[in-house]
């Protein structure tokens, strides 16, 4: 059971990582290392307010999946 766990939890972790790096669109390499590029925040509208969504319920997923795992274990 655990095994499956951890499997799932690199699945999460992968896809986690892939949508917060698309959400960093338009700014450059510099915005992936954190630099601030001077933006002005805009509206999130369409795939970008659906990606914000999907990046939130990614990381409730990694949360659970992880207390799971602790639990699992013990």
């Amino acid at each position: 059971m655990q095994t499956y766990f951890h499997i799932a939890l690199i699945i999460t972790s992968i896809a986690l990582i892939a949508s917060v790096i698309f959400q960093s669109k338009g700014v450059g390499l510099g915005g992936l290392t954190g630099n601030d590029t001077g933006g002005v925040f805009t509206a999130r509208r369409g795939i970008e307010k659906t990606l914000f969504w999907i990046t939130i319920g990614l990381s409730v997923l990694f949360f659970i999946l992880t207390l799971a795992t602790v639990l699992v274990s013990k």
